[in-house]
């Protein structure tokens, strides 16, 4: 299958390892393998800073330039979807190493949030393989972005509900009076509407997830099912039913209440940044947690990949997937059906692996590129 949305070129000037780079895509999936250390995750992690936030590794932007040089880094892209081509370049410049531009066909754009009009992409790293034993951040983070590929305002409200808790901690910690109460009811009240609009569209999410693995049980998929809950008392009266002008109410109300003991904390102790996002392996009924890393993995991907499903189906754009080390730990029949599922999925994978071998499956369907010391060879597709 031709992917209905690709990367048909890609530069890099003074990315990670990659001092300058400039290489040419077919419409076809791109196989990236040499040894730990090439670059293979570096050019992965550029093309994650096609969408909005800190890439796949969440790094500190400043830390993303090559060694050595001036602090600058840049990334372009040539993106072709649907038959149209654009133009998109982001990175920083000398001086402002802690803020990325973004251009799209020549011309500015307003933030970083622009890109989701152009293209989704999505990801699995090797970092993600804690996702469900470690802190219940990572979870929800993993929540968001998922949320922010179907919801491009996502971000914006994520981002906005952060900044408005930070000043409600602040305000904490002023004496109690009519001044002070006054300004801690207003940013609760502004608070409360952006956390009912976070743990609404978060629910959204999830119930779109269940529907989209529920269609695939019984299919023969080797990779198992993922049963997923966003708990919380909140979240649970939403998943019944509750509206978003009740949640709202209630966490105003929550807030209200919770000042002396929030004062004491030091930090806001209720709102959706306190949720858990739970998952459970549903044909074993066990929690992630409880697994095997062989089935954690196979777990994750299966979510992952239902995810890139639904984002085409939401969105109206085949993702483009960033799998990296994918095929390491699977056998050659979960190989052979990840292959599958990326492929019908529609859009262009991005994917890499110590041996050219461990991609045999995809044949021609993918191009394959040797990386080695920041350098790109491309190789035949049968060698």
């Amino acid at each position: 299958m031709t992917p209905e949305s690709h990367l048909s070129a890609l530069k890099l000037t003074a990315f990670r390892n990659y001092a300058s780079l400039s290489v040419q895509f077919e419409a076809r999936h791109v196989v990236l393998t040499g040894a730990n250390g090439a670059g293979k995750t570096n050019l992965m992690e550029a093309v994650s800073f096609l969408s909005p936030g800190r890439g796949l590794r969440r790094a500190q932007l400043a830390d993303v330039a090559t060694a050595g040089t001036d602090g600058g880094f840049a990334v372009h892209a040539t993106l072709v979807r649907d038959g149209d081509t654009f133009a998109i370049g982001t990175g920083t410049a000398l001086g402002e190493q802690n803020q990325r531009r973004v251009r799209i066909n020549g011309t500015n754009a307003k933030s970083a949030d622009e890109l989701l009009d152009l293209c989704r992409i999505v990801w699995l790293t090797p970092s993600m393989d804690g996702l469900f034993t470690g802190p219940a951040s990572d979870r929800r983070r993993f929540l968001d972005r998922m949320v922010l590929a179907i919801d491009p305002a996502h971000g914006r409200r994520a981002a906005d509900y952060e900044k408005t808790m930070r000043q409600r901690n602040r305000l904490l910690e002023d004496a109690p009076g009519g001044q002070t109460d006054a300004w801690l009811s207003a940013t609760e009240a502004q608070l409360a509407a952006l956390g009912s609009a976070i743990i609404a569209a978060r629910q959204e999410l999830a119930g779109l997830l269940v529907a989209i693995i529920a269609e695939r049980r019984g299919s023969g998929d080797p990779f198992p099912s993922a049963a997923l809950a966003i708990e919380g008392d909140l979240e649970a009266a939403a998943r019944e039913g509750a509206a978003a002008g009740e949640i709202e109410e209630k966490l105003i109300a929550d807030y209200r209440d919770g000042r002396y003991r929030d004062r004491a904390a030091g930090r806001t102790l209720t709102g959706p940044h306190r949720a858990e996002f739970a998952i459970r392996h549903e044909q074993k009924d066990m929690e992630a947690a409880r697994c095997s890393t062989g089935e954690q993995k196979a777990l994750l991907i299966g979510l992952v990949l239902a995810h890139a499903g639904l984002t085409r189906t939401v969105s109206g754009m085949a993702p483009i997937m960033l799998l990296d080390e994918i095929a390491a730990h699977l056998d050659p029949v979960r190989r052979a059906a990840l292959f599958d599922r990326v492929d019908a999925v529609g859009g262009q994978a991005f994917m890499t692996g110590t041996d050219r071998a461990l991609f045999d499956a995809l044949g021609e369907r993918a191009q394959y590129f040797r990386v080695e010391n920041g350098a790109l060879e491309c190789e035949a597709d049968n060698p």
